[in-house]
């Protein structure tokens, strides 16, 4: 782009900004905005971003989104575009305080610790995610910048390398996106959702949104037959309302299909109704139930799908009724009915609440506040469980009830009794031997429900047990039972050191690193703490100890090799470095396909260095794939397939369902074993009320051999459904 040419465009994306920011500030207030932009301007002096943008187009994008999409004011907006250049500009704390004042210094100061993480570090995304939630509790907008900065990056993600944008989309789907949920930033999160799923998972997404666009007259016809009616009946009881068809974001409805196990015509709820009242502060409540009223009187509700979230709104500030009706046709529709201000705290969350702060909004995020920083206090061994504990508090349901008192407590949805009682206060939860719910004896494993009213039991010679964090769902609780539970097994370790210390000298045997080390290596224990506990609670034999630091190291290094054959074609995998190329290769390390996704050839795959197994190689698209991508990106590797000498298979798992009839094992085995010549591991099948479900492992050579395989199974008669299937769990 030539210099002219890059000027118009940097002078339209401005006015561009001016425009969605001029609602939002006074004018001594634009004027600090215009300065901004001439300060940045003038840092970034062609400069660009990583990505090739040039720095100006970057900043004006996240100040843009900030300003439009987010609805923040001038500090935020200043904040924005001054992000990411004032490094460049070199600028002092004194002049930037001076110029544009002390709340944008101390967000932008907030911003660049952030930014000064090290991201080749241990743990990066750890500690990454550790100092956002600290500067949350301090500024909010440090966190919102951050997202709307987020947003931008995934906007422009096909400008980077195909590594850089599955990391970049796995840590915003695992992370970023379930903090935009907490806030109650509805639409950021849900193009946050969608944008990451667009490079995690191509094929899906690109095949519902083909559909989306097929089935777009259809849909828009159906919302038409199912508001005018609507619309002129609340009209003529002078309700001042606005009725809009929204259709689920991909990523929701992907979920769906998933959850639900269907297909895409099978998703009921495609689109929404959503009801918006222009109602007064005081006729909130009263207006949104006589709406309610008006609707069930046209269209016939679903009693169990009615959710109130007027009477008890969620944590993150949203506030809504959701009916499910009988629409035209007889099909579902999902219908949502808000005020305006309700309406606009849905889709911009935190942002609106300060618009609303006199009116007490602001309790349940306070809380929620609260909690996050008793987290970040407490130290974590574990900085990997650190990053769970916090993703479980920001993506979930919640439940609500109360103690003896009527004091309500708002809880993860499967909350149990014990979590309740760490919740209470964690020397409560840690004597807890039991509970009563609405006065009836319960063990403290038993998982709460909606209203039930709930007393602890204690006693003093209680203490946190490991099986404890099988059924707790709280980070709280989890993390002190952990704290507790490393106090008793640091005591034991000292114990148990001690002792084999003592039995050393005895053996004569040199108390050294090599000796814990060949131990460790024996019994495959992770660290010597692990060790010494054993010992001192006598689950490892100490003579047995002696008699394997006397064996000689056995180094043979043995390689998997087969040489069966069936139908012509290999059934177990000789060495990867025939069909791979992974980059850097480590010497002396396996290469094992990971068993969650079972990659075969023609799949998008990645490496990753494992800490006991070697590299694992995954199916981008593999269950596991955000979080590994997310959490451990340091490790993960590039890889890809290359055209091997000879016919390779490889196993993967095949999904059946379809209706019950004598013979059904016997047809399918004649496709796959006669007809297409493959081989089958293992048939599991389950019938009920005349339908069956199971699964088939084969081996197939590639994506398309099984493409091929999956469409014969699909004309067998009476086979209804036939897909690809990843094993729960598996690793």
């Amino acid at each position: 782009m030539d210099k002219d040419l890059l000027n118009k465009e940097i002078h339209n994306r401005y006015r561009g900004l001016l425009r969605v920011s001029e609602p939002l500030a006074q004018k001594d207030e634009m004027r600090s905005i215009r300065e901004a932009f001439h300060y940045a301007m003038d840092a970034c002096d062609g400069k660009k971003t990583s990505s090739g943008e040039p720095c100006i187009f970057h900043a004006l994008a996240i100040a843009r989104i900030v300003a439009e999409e987010i609805g923040l004011g001038s500090t935020s907006i200043i904040s924005a575009l001054l992000y990411n250049i004032v490094e460049v500009a070199n600028s002092t704390r004194e002049e930037l305080e001076k110029r544009f004042g002390v709340q944008v210094l101390l967000i932008l100061e907030g911003l660049s610790k952030i930014s000064e993480l090290d991201t080749d570090k241990t743990f990066y995304q750890a500690e990454n995610f550790r100092k956002l939630l600290l500067n949350l509790a301090s500024d909010v907008r440090v966190i919102l910048i951050k997202l709307a900065e987020r947003l931008n990056d995934l906007r422009n993600l096909d400008k980077l390398k195909r590594k850089e944008q599955l990391q970049i989309a796995s840590e915003t789907y695992y992370l970023y996106a379930p903090l935009a949920h907490r806030l109650g930033l509805y639409n950021i999160k849900t193009d946050l959702e969608d944008l990451s799923m667009k490079y995690i998972e191509k094929d899906t997404y690109n095949t519902i949104s083909n559909k989306l666009k097929e089935s777009t007259s259809t849909r828009n016809k159906l919302i038409r037959e199912f508001s005018l009616p609507l619309k002129e009946k609340l009209n003529k009881q002078g309700f001042d309302i606005e009725i809009k068809g929204r259709t689920k974001s991909i990523h929701s409805i992907w979920m769906k299909m998933k959850k639900q196990n269907v297909e895409f015509e099978e998703v009921y709820d495609i689109f929404a109704i959503r009801i918006v009242i222009a109602s007064k502060p005081e006729r909130e409540k009263a207006d949104c139930w006589q709406v309610y009223s008006l609707v069930t009187d046209l269209y016939q509700p679903n009693p169990q799908r009615l959710r109130d979230w007027i009477a008890i709104p969620k944590s993150n500030g949203y506030e809504s009724l959701h009916t499910t009706v009988v629409g035209p046709g007889g099909r579902w529709v999902e219908v949502q009915i808000r005020t305006s201000r309700m309406n606009e705290i849905a889709e911009k969350g935190y942002a609106a609440h300060w618009k609303y702060k006199e009116q007490g909004w602001s309790k349940g995020l306070d809380d929620w506040l609260s909690k996050m920083s008793e987290i970040l206090k407490t130290q974590e061994t574990e900085q990997i469980d650190f990053i769970d504990h916090v993703k479980l508090n920001l993506y979930s349901d919640e439940i609500f009830v109360f103690t003896p008192k009527g004091d309500l407590k708002q809880l993860p949805a499967g909350s149990t009794v014990l979590d309740f009682a760490f919740d209470i206060h964690s020397d409560i939860g840690s004597a807890c031997i039991s509970g009563k719910v609405n006065n009836k004896n319960v063990p403290i494993r038993h998982i709460l429900q909606n209203g039930d009213q709930v007393e602890i039991i204690t006693a003093k010679s209680q203490k946190p047990k490991t099986d404890w964090l099988n059924f707790v769902v709280t980070s709280k609780a989890k993390t002190k039972i952990k704290q507790a539970l490393n106090e008793e097994k640091f005591k034991a370790a000292e114990a148990g050191k001690e002792i084999l210390k003592r039995r050393f000298r005895n053996w004569k045997i040199q108390f050294s690193d090599d000796n814990i080390k060949k131990l460790l290596t024996f019994y495959k224990l992770k660290t010597s703490q692990d060790l010494y506990s054993l010992i001192a609670n006598e689950k490892i034999d100490l003579p047995a100890l002696k008699e394997v630091l006397s064996q000689r190291d056995d180094k043979r290094d043995v390689k998997p090799v087969s040489t069966e054959k069936k139908n012509g074609i290999q059934t177990t995998i000789p060495k990867y470095d025939d069909y791979l190329v992974i980059e850097n290769k480590v010497k002396n390390l396996d290469y094992k396909l990971a068993k969650c996704c079972n990659p075969i050839f023609g799949d998008e795959i990645f490496g990753f260095v494992t800490i006991s197994d070697g590299i694992k190689i995954h199916r981008v698209n593999c269950p596991n794939a955000p979080q590994l991508l997310s959490k451990y990106g340091y490790r993960v590797i590039n890889t890809k397939w290359i055209p091997a000498q000879g016919t390779k298979s490889f196993e993967t798992t095949i999904k059946v369902s379809g209706i019950d009839d004598i013979g059904m094992v016997s047809r399918l085995s004649d496709v796959i074993s006669r007809e297409m010549r493959v081989n089958i591991r293992n048939i599991s099948v389950n019938s009920n009320e005349g339908l069956f479900e199971g699964t088939i492992k084969v081996f197939v050579m590639d994506t398309a051999h099984l493409d091929v395989l999956l469409h014969k199974i699909m004309r067998v008669k009476g086979v209804l459904k036939a897909s690809r299937y990843d094993e729960p769990g598996a690793k």
